[in-house]
């Protein structure tokens, strides 16, 4: 079945899916015994998973603490102009900002929003003035500071 034909999962796949969303570095032993398949069928399960695009792919997870940047802003952007072209050369230089750690279009009030995460409010200051406000068509940003994450899927 190809990637872009979703097929039905049973209760074996979903569980798979559900336990490596939490613990994607679980041996394959430990994931087959938690589902009650053996080995093998666990394996080719998986495999079977990768290669239908149910799983994308696995991550290690940074402790953005010891890598100096808990700092979280989520910014509002409104484009100057949200023809394809503005869009296209917006989205191919967020790219570009290493602070930027999701940029998501929105449908509303602003064009996009952005989560930025940086050491503190003025490594942000310095991102927002030299960065973000220098992307292409941004006309205008705000700002709203994460004080505290209470819930973090990713950490």
């Amino acid at each position: 079945m190809a990637k872009d034909t979703p097929r039905p999962l049973d209760r074996f796949d979903s569980r798979i899916l559900e336990i490596l969303s939490r613990e994607g570095r679980i041996p394959v032993t430990a994931l087959a015994q938690a589902v009650g398949l053996s080995k093998t069928p666990c394996q080719t399960r998986l495999k079977r998973l990768q290669d239908e695009g149910y799983i994308l792919g696995f991550q290690a997870l940074l402790d953005p603490h010891k890598l100096n940047r808990a700092h979280i802003a989520f910014v509002e952007v409104k484009l100057s102009s949200t023809r394809e072209g503005a869009l296209e050369a917006f989205n191919a230089a967020v790219a570009s900002v290493p602070e930027i750690e999701q940029c998501h279009m929105i449908a509303g009030a602003f064009d996009y929003l952005l989560k930025v995460r940086t050491e503190n409010i003025e490594s942000y200051r310095r991102v927002l003035g030299e960065e973000i406000n220098a992307l292409p068509h941004v006309s205008s940003t705000s700002t709203h500071v994460s004080m505290q994450a209470v819930k973090d899927k990713l950490g």
